[in-house]
């Protein structure tokens, strides 16, 4: 069983009840959900000129491939309406895989660990509730550790 972290993220409509209902769908896909931070208003990234976000992550373990997860997730984005628009704009739902064990992969659709997650304190403020002593596979840092270089 691999342990991965999903950060979620919302900014359209009623963005706790997208996020719990993006968890909803994880657990009927028959992937255990072990960890859920706490939802935290955020700023948005990229693209300032859109609603704040909801975001929040979730520690999850299954035996599916990085890439069959990924397809996982972009189906539950789908079947939630998202629809593909501008880079960094407003979304029903976002889910991203963050970090799955250790694994470090470079593919044309799925970089992991996320490339940005240690620029992104949306990223790391949920996370550290429930991985605060998880390393960063390439940085080599904890999430803790990222979190307060990103506040100093």
């Amino acid at each position: 069983m691999a342990t991965i972290y999903i950060g979620i993220g919302s900014n359209i409509g009623n963005r706790e009840e997208n996020c719990r209902k993006a968890i909803k769908l994880i657990k009927e896909n028959g992937i255990a959900v072990k960890k859920e931070s706490s939802m935290h208003e955020t700023e948005p990234w990229g693209v300032k000129d859109q609603p704040k976000f909801i975001n929040m992550a979730i520690e999850i373990e299954t035996n599916k491939k990085p890439e069959d997860l990924l397809g996982i997730l972009k189906n539950i984005e789908n079947q939630m309406g998202r629809t593909e628009s501008v880079k960094w704009g407003q979304r029903i739902i976002d889910l991203d895989i963050l970090l799955y064990d250790d694994l470090i992969l470079e593919t044309p659709h799925l970089e992991i660990p996320h490339p940005f997650m240690h620029e992104r304190e949306f990223v790391l403020r949920p996370l550290v509730e429930i991985a605060p002593d998880k390393k960063h596979p390439v940085i080599g840092k904890t999430i803790k550790e990222m979190l307060s270089v990103l506040n100093n």
